[in-house]
């Protein structure tokens, strides 16, 4: 049964999967600060308050949770493993052939491995082995990095970025406009990088890693 207090022990839930406070969350779906307080869960005369679906709607979004995976974690125990899922395992190399993928960054064809995640993602997500050393400290060769063409990419996100010359690397955006995307590296030995639009395939924001 759907509940006040189960709708909100989720949100904390999400928050905690994703390593973040009910306020860093809030932050990172681009909401107050202070939305998920305790002390905005309910009204000054006590009754309860509850988050809205557009709130709902853009944590979903920020964390690359799906509507199956929130839904779990409303209805069964909020520290439960979600449902898990297999996703496309592509490596680097074949990501940056031609014919792989739609203009979107959408995979296309049959006959990919597929890796099991430990929980649920949106259709058309896809994983991606991390090969080399381009990405230390942060992520080490045969790192796995889970990407969602369909989620929405802000300041500070990490990416995958494949040029319209075929090279895909990870990165963090610094700045996108209508020319340009600046990108930042993940390794200090590797330069920062700066394409025009046009120069860019596609982008693609990473919603976790296994490593």
């Amino acid at each position: 049964m759907l509940s006040h207090e189960k709708v909100w022990a989720a949100i904390d839930a999400l928050a905690a999967r994703n390593s973040l406070s009910a306020s860093g969350l809030a932050k990172k779906a681009g909401l107050d600060s202070t939305a998920f307080n305790r002390s905005k869960r309910c009204a000054a005369d006590g009754r309860p308050r509850w988050p809205s679906t557009e709130s709902i709607a853009k944590v979903m979004e920020a964390t690359g949770e799906s509507l199956s995976g929130f839904a779990h974690l409303v209805d069964g125990d909020a520290t439960a493993s979600p449902p898990r899922a297999s996703v496309p395992l592509i490596g680097f190399a074949q990501a940056g052939a031609g014919g792989f993928f739609t203009d979107a960054g959408f995979p296309v064809g049959q006959g990919w491995e597929e890796i099991e995640l430990p929980g649920q993602v949106r259709d058309g997500a896809y994983a991606l082995q991390v090969q080399g050393d381009s990405m230390l400290p942060l992520y080490r060769d045969g790192d796995v990095l889970v990407v969602d063409p369909a989620a929405k990419v802000r300041r500070g996100d990490r990416v995958v970025v494949r040029t319209m010359d075929g090279e895909v690397m990870a990165k963090v955006l610094e700045r996108q406009t209508t020319r340009k995307i600046e990108l930042l590296s993940l390794n200090p030995e590797h330069p920062n990088r700066t394409f025009t639009q046009d120069e860019v395939d596609w982008m693609a924001r990473i919603v976790w890693a296994t490593q």
